[in-house]
């Protein structure tokens, strides 16, 4: 790529980030706790757009999202949304695109390690000071307010830039017919820690003669489940001042190396991450750790495959508490019209609400932020009553760790130096401890 080119891309990205985030702070400057948001008149016709990863995933995802936004205008006559799905793998990357050419989504759907980058640079609006401390609280509250652990997600430097949408936890995922057939009993067997994790795969393995686990969390891709592990084994990625890569450290080279054992010893494919779960799915693996928005595909494989799914909390290190990160993204605001806004506002407030979550709950398997709607008299108590492989992810939802952006604008070169080290520790022959510590020295430098 042209370099001058480049820098002047980066250049102009910057100068408009500046120029959005300057409309919401000038906006909201003189603004009380009610924030500088206008309303839409009834007869005021307003059409934006919506951006979603979700709605690239054609099925079970793209249905919910659009069976969503087509209920919002059914409410909304005088709002027009066209649902957009992302077209890049990176969502930040799709959006940047978009705001490079003048023309940026009315609302857009980011993953959490984009925060950063959505917060300083890509332009996404201050929602503290468009909407107003009372009008966020008025959206995280209500009959069926938000996890607390999940409302702050989207804040960055005491301001929220976002309202935390859809995520998960990661799950342990089991085909309980392995199991017995490896003579393994699934009601009783103990999968609490990786140690007896490790024992249970290798029991099916000789029994099947393959390798009878996966793990999304060590491939590319996997960062957000990645971190959790980190966490649960006393590791960080980042320190708390956000200054210092910390993947180098001793705890996550012993994480690292837990993973290559179960390599070494021949339980663990090497497959990406679509293979992965599809081969899960198909009741090729016993083992298989990831989000769970996949219940819907692992329910439906194992319907058609005639087996039985099981869920699992994540398992410790030992005697460690586990720590879960989480997956999924939050809403973020880019429009600059008035009316825009007002009408951005009131979809993103459709879209994390109560009936929202009952559909993006019930049909994809992502958590309910609004986690009381699961107890005793709440709309989805029954449902998670019939359906107990919910509840791993909803108990981890009280031990969750936010997954960490990293600073800067060279966020996704550093989360792709941290997946390149994992793999070719695990799977290739590199020395943990050597490969970690190089890659989060290369990091440091990415975030300085």
């Amino acid at each position: 790529m042209n370099t001058s080119v480049r820098r002047a891309s980066i250049a102009s990205l910057a100068l408009l980030g500046i120029t959005l985030a300057g409309c919401a702070t000038a906006a909201g400057t003189d603004a009380t706790a009610s924030g500088s948001l206008t309303e839409l008149a009834d007869d005021q016709q307003v059409e934006i757009v919506f951006e979603s990863y979700n709605l690239a995933n054609v099925g079970t995802w793209s249905d919910a999202i659009n069976t969503l936004l087509d209920e919002f205008m059914v409410e909304h006559p005088n709002i027009t949304v066209v649902g957009q799905p992302s077209s890049s793998a990176s969502t930040a990357a799709s959006v940047q695109q978009q705001v490079l050419a003048g023309n940026p989504p009315d609302v857009a759907q980011l993953t959490f390690n984009e925060l950063d980058f959505a917060a300083t640079t890509l332009g996404a609006l201050d929602l503290t000071q468009l909407v107003g401390e009372e009008g966020l609280s008025e959206q995280f509250g209500g009959e069926y307010p938000y996890h607390e652990r999940a409302q702050v997600l989207a804040d960055w430097e005491g301001a929220t830039y976002g309202l935390p949408y859809v995520f998960s936890t990661p799950i342990l995922w089991i085909n309980e017919e392995q199991f017995e057939a490896a003579g393994l009993d699934p009601a009783t067997v103990d999968l609490s820690t990786w140690d007896a994790v490790a024992e249970a795969a290798a029991q099916i393995t000789a029994t099947t003669g393959a390798p009878s686990m996966s793990a999304s969390c060590v491939i590319t891709g996997g960062s957000w489940c990645m971190q959790g592990l980190f966490l649960s084994n006393g590791g960080r990625v980042l320190s708390d001042d956000r200054t210092t890569i910390e993947f180098g450290s001793d705890e996550a080279i012993d994480t690292v190396e837990t993973f290559r054992a179960m390599w070494d010893d021949g339980i663990l494919t090497n497959e990406d991450a679509t293979t992965q779960y599809e081969a899960f799915a198909q009741g090729k693996t016993a083992i298989h750790v990831n989000t769970s928005a996949l219940q819907g595909a692992f329910m439906g494989g194992a319907q058609a495959g005639g087996w039985t799914l099981d869920a699992r909390p994540l398992p410790a290190f030992g005697d460690k508490p586990v720590v879960p990160t989480n997956s999924g993204s939050f809403l973020a605001m880019f429009a600059s019209d008035p009316a825009k806004q007002a009408a951005s506002w009131e979809l993103m407030q459709w879209m994390t609400s109560p009936r929202a979550y009952e559909v993006i709950s019930t049909e994809i398997g992502y958590l309910p932020l609004r986690a009381s709607m699961t107890e005793e008299g709440g709309p989805l108590y029954e449902w998670v009553q019939a359906n107990p492989l919910v509840q791993p992810n909803l108990d981890q939802l009280d031990a969750l760790e936010p997954w960490v952006s990293y600073p800067g604008d060279s966020y996704a070169q550093v989360d792709q130096v941290l997946a390149t080290a994992i793999e070719e520790s695990i799977f290739y022959g590199a020395d943990p401890a050597e490969t970690m510590t190089a890659a989060a020295e290369r990091a440091q430098g990415l975030i300085e």
